[in-house]
């Protein structure tokens, strides 16, 4: 399937490592430019470097995204370096160990300020390249926004915005012909491979996928979903 990202520019907010690092591998091989953002500049720097090293295109950006100012920058040096800005892909994240319980307000707060802030301000300060190339947005969120994990209440709560902000954008920035999705990876009888993700989310991002947005597109192996059949068995593995 021709997934028509040739040439296509992809900001990866989380990109060097995981699931980020799959998505920029998978850019890559369709001919598409993967601009990498991590604080890790050693594991960015060895990606841009292996995706170089096939005659593809890249950029990195070292950055942990954790002021609107550094969300900023890094858009503005994907534009200055590359000209045009189709595709962001909101992945990066931090998860936490905050129970009800046991966390105070104060670490609550600062958890969720440093899961979802910055999914918000790369793509506002995005959004002005992404009107011009009628690009469009994928947000990488969690199956623990719908299922719980039970001892992560700030990463579950951003999580939980993602896919809220998922449906806000998409019906704000219809009239532009920017689409907006979410990925949710989770476990079902075995913890989902970074390059299913990968494979969805450049399905998503890519000229198939034209008439779907504000769609949450669960790649779990039906872990959020049982049937009856399926929880009246105990599972080896996940909460």
């Amino acid at each position: 399937m021709d997934m028509q990202l040739e040439n296509k520019v992809v900001l990866i907010a989380g990109g060097a490592k995981g699931i980020g690092a799959a998505i920029a591998n998978s850019v890559a091989a369709e001919g598409g430019i993967s601009v990498i953002v991590d604080r890790d500049a050693a594991a960015g720097n060895k990606l841009c470097e292996d995706i170089g090293a096939q005659g593809k295109r890249c950029g990195k950006i070292c950055t942990d995204l954790s002021s609107a100012g550094q969300c900023a920058e890094a858009v503005e040096q994907t534009l200055r370096e590359f000209g045009a800005l189709d595709v962001l892909v909101n992945n990066a994240e931090i998860d936490d160990t905050i129970e009800l319980q046991k966390g105070s307000p104060a670490e609550f707060e600062s958890s969720v300020n440093k899961s979802i802030s910055h999914y918000y301000n790369v793509a506002h300060f995005a959004l002005h390249a992404l009107k011009k190339s009628r690009g469009c947005i994928v947000n990488i969120a969690s199956k623990t926004a719908t299922t719980g994990y039970d001892v992560t209440s700030g990463y579950a709560a951003a999580k939980g915005a993602i896919l809220a902000l998922t449906r806000e954008w998409a019906v704000e920035l219809l009239p532009y012909g920017i689409r907006v999705n979410a990925v949710l990876p989770a476990e079902g009888k075995r913890l989902t491979r970074p390059e299913e993700i990968a494979a969805t989310s450049l399905f998503l991002m890519s000229a198939q996928a034209s008439h779907i947005t504000g769609q949450h597109i669960f790649v779990d192996g039906r872990f959020a979903h049982p049937d009856r059949a399926q929880t009246s068995a105990p599972h080896a593995e996940g909460k």
